[in-house]
């Protein structure tokens, strides 16, 4: 039987979005086992943070094994405005206010401990045998894995523009794409397709084979 693995894009608060995409990934994987891989940034800018919250919670609870949530640099970005005030504003001012209105709090300082817990604990890249996952990408001078997680949260350039082959193909999102298509290159694609600003919410449907994917599932 086929193993498919299905890595959906920045999420940004589309509770709708991600419910809907989630059922249509069940009718497209009809009984064939599969792992779902989540790029980061669940948080911000979008009308339902913690539903989405909710929602991967709910899925890594019932199949810890095969749903694989990675931190994006908002959930980071929430993180040091939780810890250190002096940081609140630069949170607020990429859509955090948004998110602590989902979650029903005044102030990062309030956000609830379980979350805190939960987004510390989130992993910054993913590997199986054929790909590597992330939220933003590597630096093409460091082997791959990239060590630093900056670079793996927040990253643009020169990893975008570089080319460059990292001995496994690799997913990501973070730089939106206002097309709404993911955007397939030979040694990477970006899935992030804006779901937040009007595009849509994008699974990657990827096989055994290493390199792009097999299909693309797609809300709007």
């Amino acid at each position: 039987m086929t193993n498919l693995t299905y890595a959906i894009g920045d999420i940004h608060g589309c509770a709708d979005h991600l419910r809907v995409l989630l059922e249509k990934i069940e009718e497209h994987r009809a009984g064939r086992l599969r792992k779902l891989v989540f790029l980061g940034d669940y948080v911000d800018r979008g009308p339902d943070s913690a539903g989405v919250v909710a929602q991967l919670r709910e899925l890594q609870g019932h199949d810890p094994e095969n749903v694989v949530c990675l931190m994006g640099n908002h959930e980071d970005l929430m993180l040091h405005a939780h810890h250190t005030p002096g940081l609140r504003l630069n949170w607020l001012m990429n859509g955090g206010d948004k998110a602590l209105r989902s979650f029903g709090v005044d102030g990062p300082e309030d956000l609830p401990d379980d979350l805190i817990r939960w987004v510390e604990g989130l992993p910054t890249v993913h590997e199986d045998a054929q790909r590597y996952y992330v939220h933003a990408g590597f630096r093409p001078s460091q082997p791959a894995p990239d060590p630093d997680q900056h670079a793996r949260l927040w990253i643009r350039e020169p990893f975008l523009s570089g080319g460059h082959d990292f001995g496994k193909y690799v997913i990501h999102g973070h730089t939106p794409l206002r097309s709404g298509e993911p955007d397939v290159r030979r040694y990477r694609t970006n899935l992030d397709t804006a779901c937040v600003y009007g595009g849509a919410l994008t699974a990657g449907v990827f096989s055994n084979e290493r390199g792009p994917a097999i299909q693309f599932l797609q809300i709007e």
